[in-house]
């Protein structure tokens, strides 16, 4: 009995330490995800000059004063630039997770003939670097007249293919098909079900690639730099990069981070507004097939 009490009290102190271990691994990686965070905040509250001697970890007495300069530059429209890259990543977010969605509904529900080698072929697709059909798609919009456009930064978001796998594979997990027959057998129509059965079932994955699809929409630089041309028509991206090249004599160091600051915090709000959902989705349960 000593033996069986001494073996279970080891038991327990070595899970206690590896779960100590695993908590404090947690808590460093945690630390070092925002430790970026925390110095682009820090930064921002830090004059040029300032900045220029060196890394100080608390922050200083700039914050207004570097807004300020950031809000009023001439040179960039900060309130109009949010607003394009939000309009932008907003409607290719919605675009992107529902057709792609619709897509692997599709795929998921219908059996014929050549529904492997459309499978196989949209995951081909997925394998190719979108730089590869930059030059083609940029000369296709030259020749139309899509140029300071919005229309071929956001419509190519309905041909997602890593969405689609994400969403085939959560489809396979949680989304029965005798819930689907059912829905047919009642007369309902195929966009119907999609629309007010499938789409509830997977809404924790479409949040998660709305949150995905929009940071990177936000955040593209490559297609908007080479189709915008109009000061008015520039995203985020830009123009962070017209402030890093501006003349050295004119660099504000204060005036880029608040600027990226400022680029960050949609982000931060469309993180927090859906995770709300995904926190909601789990908690409230999945059918299992």
């Amino acid at each position: 009995m000593r033996t069986n009490s001494s073996d279970s009290r080891k038991a327990k102190a070595m899970l206690t330490m590896s779960r100590i271990v695993v908590y404090a691994i947690l808590v460093f990686l945690s630390v070092l995800c925002l430790f970026s965070f925390y110095m682009l905040i820090i930064n921002s509250t830090r004059s040029n000059a300032d900045l220029q001697g060196g890394f100080k970890i608390l922050p200083q007495g700039n914050f207004l004063e570097n807004l300020k300069n950031a809000w009023n530059d001439s040179s960039i429209n900060i309130p109009r630039g949010m607003a394009n890259s939000f309009l932008v990543a907003l409607c290719t977010s919605v675009l992107t997770t529902y057709f792609s969605s619709l897509t692997a509904y599709g795929l998921y529900a219908y059996d014929f003939k050549l529904r492997k080698i459309a499978t196989t072929f949209i995951l081909a697709v997925m394998v190719i670097p979108k730089q590869v059909s930059a030059s083609g798609f940029v000369q296709i919009c030259f020749k139309y007249g899509l140029t300071d456009s919005y229309i071929p930064l956001i419509l190519p978001g309905i041909a997602a293919p890593i969405v689609f796998f994400y969403m085939l594979q959560y489809m396979k997990s949680v989304l029965p098909m005798e819930i689907v027959d059912a829905a047919r057998v009642d007369g309902s129509g195929e966009f119907a079900t999609f629309n007010r059965i499938v789409l509830p079932m997977i809404k924790p994955a479409v949040a998660v690639q709305m949150i995905f699809s929009f940071v990177e929409s936000w955040n593209n630089y490559f297609l908007p730099a080479l189709l915008l041309n109009k000061a008015e028509m520039k995203t985020v991206p830009i123009m962070i990069a017209q402030l890093r090249s501006a003349d050295y004599s004119k660099f504000d160091l204060g005036k880029v981070y608040m600027f990226i600051l400022l680029a960050i915090l949609p982000v931060l709000c469309v993180y927090i507004f859906l995770s709300r959902f995904i926190i909601k989705g789990v908690t409230a349960g999945s059918v299992k097939g």
